[in-house]
């Protein structure tokens, strides 16, 4: 099949798409590689290091929903109605799109079918469920600094299953650790105490390159 980023260019540039993209209309993108190409896409605007307003929580929910017929072993993943009949303003999606096609390109690069088991095993799709569950609650938190990290954790793990690529999916389980680590300790510290980390820990890096 043609790569991602491909069929994302296709269906949202360059075939007149309408002026509202709805969630049927990716499902019906996406065939068979669904659930890799749902994580991807539904990860993409909160992985982002740009600002995605109005994302996060709705786009959480679709991706727990997912994780969880992941785990349950679903080979066709099952929303309901009303979740798929929710509106996007096209001018939206083009613009995640266009912010985030070249990342997704340069992935693709690298991804081809290793450690497959990773991706296509019962035990392996359950560890990627429950991790992409977690960080897709953690998206839903309405705090500062939960939101990216876990969301580049499922972008990475989904598109490794998109490919088959348990180097990737793995690599993504990592993010999805660092992810949780991080949001343990806003939930944990608070925001602002983390935040000051964070920056202490960019400074101390800077002056020790300088």
């Amino acid at each position: 099949m043609a790569r991602l980023s491909t069929e994302l260019q296709r269906c949202f540039f360059d075939e007149n798409p309408p002026e509202k993209v709805t969630l049927a209309d990716i499902l019906n993108l996406a065939g068979e590689r669904i659930f890799g190409f749902l994580f991807v896409l539904l990860a993409l605007p909160s992985a982002l290091p740009i600002p995605a307003p109005g994302y996060s929580v709705p786009f959480g929910i679709l991706l727990f929903l997912l994780a969880v017929q992941l785990i349950a072993g679903r080979e066709t993943p099952w929303f309901p109605e009303k979740f798929k009949q929710h509106a996007l303003d096209l001018k939206q999606v083009q613009g995640v799109l266009n912010a985030g096609l070249p990342w997704l390109r340069r992935i693709e690069a690298l991804s081809r079918p290793r450690l497959t088991p990773v991706c296509t095993s019962l035990p392996g799709r359950v560890v990627i469920g429950v991790a992409i569950a977690l960080m897709a609650i953690s998206m839903m938190i309405p705090i500062p600094l939960t939101n990216t990290l876990p969301a580049m954790g499922i972008f990475v793990t989904g598109f490794g299953l998109l490919d088959d690529d348990g180097a990737i999916s793995l690599g993504g389980l990592v993010l999805c650790v660092m992810g949780a680590t991080l949001t343990t300790a806003v939930l944990t510290f608070g925001y602002t105490a983390v935040r000051a980390a964070i920056d202490l820990f960019k400074e101390t890096v800077l002056n020790l390159g300088g």
